[in-house]
């Protein structure tokens, strides 16, 4: 409508979107707010993508899920939908036992959450793992207790190890849990569960917009309804509201911002094209104002960990502890 005076590519050549003008063969390609040269590579959960001529060209492996469930009441679904949901009650984190009343299923998982700390928000005590048998993993309080491990020995069932900090179980239905023993747990199921499961950690079809779906089937688009649908008692209360920690105490506030500023530093820096940091940065100081009542250290450590793991998942590898900043012994020396 109107001339703008700047600069423009000459006939044939196109802004490579960095001041500069290049074939089309060579045009870039974005991701996350980061431009890609043509033939550059990264990896998308288990599958490589190539920037050719401006366009993401990526293989379609079919990749495991992971649902993270994590601090006070952070989910982060099979699809990448991230929310926040504080029930005190127990809710069913993923299950195969979808649709019909009747219908039948291979596992369970449910998660109960316990007030942790005075402001009302909720972490994972416990977690049941229903195979056919009965798994508990608990924490004998919703302080920063030991752990109790009930074990229901079914070899045919499933397998057990220890990696590290974590506790690993494996189903032989595609089923596995990873738990840190504190209120961090990993679900991940296998391509075959595709569209199969419900709860908490959504539906795993690849799409984050239809995640809300509650038991009755219905989509929505509150975190509380969403939630409150999977609570397994009617006797507990339904959410009626989502609890802002810092402004309950606000006292905490800058100490928590000051402390999970790490999450969006130069530390982080190679991780921030890859995984937002944004709503792990969020839900971190969320978590540090929330932890008064002891373990305010341990839930900050948690919250900087559940955004580590997933710049691992997206081949960043961060090495952010030290020894004054959630040290684990012998880790930083070794």
């Amino acid at each position: 409508t109107e001339c703008v005076s700047g600069c423009v590519c000459p006939e044939g050549l196109f802004d490579d979107g960095r001041g500069g003008c290049v074939e089309q063969k060579d045009c870039p390609c974005i991701h996350n707010n980061e431009w890609y040269s043509s033939g550059d590579k990264i990896k998308v959960d288990c599958n490589t993508c190539t920037c050719q001529k401006g366009v993401w060209k990526c293989t379609e492996d079919v990749c495991y899920g992971t649902c993270m469930i994590y601090g006070s009441g952070h989910y982060n679904t099979f699809d990448g939908k991230f929310y926040d949901f504080d029930g005190s009650c127990e809710y069913v984190a993923t299950q195969d036992f979808c649709g019909d009343k009747n219908s039948s299923g291979s596992f369970s998982i449910i998660t109960e959450n316990v007030p942790c700390g005075t402001t009302g928000v909720t972490c994972s005590k416990a977690i049941k793992m229903f195979l056919g048998v009965m798994k508990t993993l608990s924490n004998r309080r919703a302080s920063q207790l030991p752990a109790i491990l009930e074990v229901i020995p079914d070899t045919k069932k499933f397998s057990e190890m220890t990696v590290g900090l974590y506790l690993v179980i494996e189903a032989s239905n595609g089923v596995m849990l990873i738990w840190d023993k504190k209120t961090t747990v990993f679900i991940k199921l296998s391509p075959d569960y595709k569209g199969k499961v419900c709860g908490l950690c959504g539906n795993f079809d690849d799409k984050a917009n239809n995640d809300f779906t509650t038991r009755s089937g219905l989509q929505d688009n509150n975190p509380l309804n969403f939630g409150n649908s999977w609570k397994q008692s009617p006797m507990c209360p339904d959410v009626t509201q989502e609890i802002q920690p810092c402004d309950l105490k606000p006292h905490r506030k800058s100490w928590a911002e000051k402390e999970c500023s790490i999450i969006q530093s130069e530390v982080f820096k190679i991780c921030h094209s890859k995984v937002d940091p944004l709503p792990y940065y969020e839900a971190c100081v969320h978590d540090a104002c929330s932890c008064d009542s002891g373990g305010d250290c341990e839930c900050f450590c948690s919250a900087v960990a559940a955004y580590a793991q997933e710049c691992i998942k997206a081949e960043a590898c961060v090495f952010w502890r030290t020894p004054d900043i959630c040290p684990i012994f012998c880790d930083y020396y070794n």
